[in-house]
């Protein structure tokens, strides 16, 4: 049983997303801070979205997708570079790679940052979407946490 946990300085589990991290604000991710990675894990992703869009947009808004981490980094810091770090992100639904910001569009939204401990590396090109990342993650998952924020327009 692993002990995966997804944290973040800026904000506690359940509060409100700071704004400056907003998609019409500085639209940089939160910093993340990562622990308890299980030993069976080669890479992590981080899957961000928005479950509250169901209504407004039709669907669950895909605002960050990362995958590829290496499993011992123990710190995503604000305003990341994915690339850098030799990851890949794939395309949220905003038609950009990298991360997008909470935009809701008509009240408080719940975003979730999910995190997975993977026992393979997942290997997809950039443009991949969420649903290709779930598929490739599929009976590979050894672990996974969950953040979640709240951010009103």
């Amino acid at each position: 049983m692993s002990d995966l946990r997804l944290s973040s300085p800026a904000f506690d589990d359940g509060d409100r997303i700071p704004e400056a991290y907003g998609y019409t604000e500085r639209n940089v991710n939160p910093p993340l801070t990562i622990a308890g990675v299980p030993a069976a894990a080669e890479s992590l992703a981080l899957i961000v979205d928005d479950p509250d869009a169901r209504e407004p947009a039709g669907k669950v808004w895909d605002h960050w997708l990362v995958w590829d981490v290496p499993p011992d980094i123990a710190e995503i810091p604000e305003d990341w570079s994915a690339d850098a770090a030799g990851t890949t992100e794939g395309q949220n639904d905003f038609g950009e790679h990298g991360y997008g910001g909470p935009n809701p569009p008509d009240r408080e939204h719940t975003y979730q940052f999910r995190l997975y401990a993977v026992d393979t590396t997942v290997g997809l090109s950039a443009s991949a979407d969420k649903g290709d990342l779930q598929d490739a993650m599929t009976g590979h998952v050894v672990a996974d946490a969950t953040l979640e924020g709240t951010y009103a327009p």
